[in-house]
């Protein structure tokens, strides 16, 4: 149980929040008086009291809202705490989202001390249930629902298709293909072959997000700005190569040119991450081929089913 000790928002991003002492939680949009409300991901962030309390005691000298944060809880480490966590307050219901933030620049408070707690100690969330969080109201968790669905993002490496010179047909058919197999589409994207870009977002989605899987489509051939591959092997806390060469043996059947795909496999945390070819038919033949025996290896990453050989006839 926590006890929420500051409930603050801004008339406009990129300045501290102040705190009003109540406010008004709406469903998939967040504080109805915030300038971070939205339909997106990031509607409501929170930040454990103690974790300010231990940054003042070092001199920082912070209010609530400084670090622009929303809802400041007594009581909870949300840092430790799994992306999918829910928190009931009166009638409010969030969902954690997303654990950090990337800091794009520094603000006072790091040019103060040096060091600023949001982008590792912040937390985000959904509203789930509306309602109105007053400062002093009691907050429980709710524990993950283990049998929740499976959490996917989809990422497109495509010079052309980012500029907007090619449509993207092979993300949209790997969301259906998830989608029909019973995976939450959390986040699409479609980004240029650039590696430090595609290393940026697969750490994002894999740490912050905690994904449970994230596929990506095209740059896994010989082209000069192809660098899929070296990306997720960049990030990659484990291999996972037999998938790639799963997907490889399969599609030989089809076509000889699947010798020169060079997709990787690989975990990173407790996320699966899987390279596969860039047209749209190659995409639906590896996923209805993989999808299969997926589920059982993400759910021992999710630590819901133990590793087992196939009983002997």
């Amino acid at each position: 149980m926590g006890i929420v000790k500051a409930v603050c928002v801004s008339d406009r991003r990129g300045i501290q929040k102040t705190n009003v002492g109540q406010g008004e939680f709406v469903v998939d949009c967040g504080i109805s008086n915030d300038a971070h409300r939205g339909n997106w991901h990031r509607q409501v962030s929170l930040l454990s009291y103690e974790k300010i309390k231990a940054f003042n005691e070092k001199g920082a000298g912070v209010e609530p809202g400084a670090f622009g944060e929303n809802l400041v809880v007594e009581g909870f480490d949300f840092r430790a705490l799994p992306v999918g966590t829910r928190f009931q307050c009166g009638e409010v219901v969030l969902e954690m989202t997303q654990i950090g933030k990337e800091c794009h620049q520094h603000c006072q408070i790091y040019h103060k001390m040096g060091d600023c707690i949001m982008p590792r100690e912040g937390v985000f969330a959904k509203v789930l249930h509306g309602g109105v969080i007053h400062v002093g109201d009691e907050m429980k968790m709710i524990p993950l629902d283990p049998h929740r669905a499976l959490r996917a993002a989809v990422m497109t490496l495509s010079d052309k298709g980012a500029q907007g010179q090619r449509e993207d047909k092979s993300g949209p058919a790997a969301c259906e293909l998830l989608r029909k197999a019973g995976y939450e589409i959390e986040e699409t994207l479609l980004l240029p072959d650039q590696q430090d870009r595609i290393q940026a977002e697969l750490i994002r989605l894999a740490d912050g997000r905690q994904m449970d899987l994230i596929v990506t489509t095209g740059g896994t051939g010989f082209s000069q700005r192809d660098c899929t591959p070296e990306a997720t092997l960049a990030v990659a806390h484990r291999n996972a190569p037999g998938i790639a060469e799963a997907i490889r043996a399969y599609s030989l059947s089809f076509t000889n040119r699947a010798m020169l795909s060079r997709g990787v496999s690989v975990i990173r945390g407790s996320t699966l991450i899987v390279n596969l070819p860039g047209s749209p038919k190659a995409v639906k033949e590896s996923l209805e081929y993989i999808l299969p025996a997926l589920e059982h290896g993400i759910q021992i990453l999710r630590g819901e089913a133990s590793e087992c050989a196939r009983p002997e006839k």
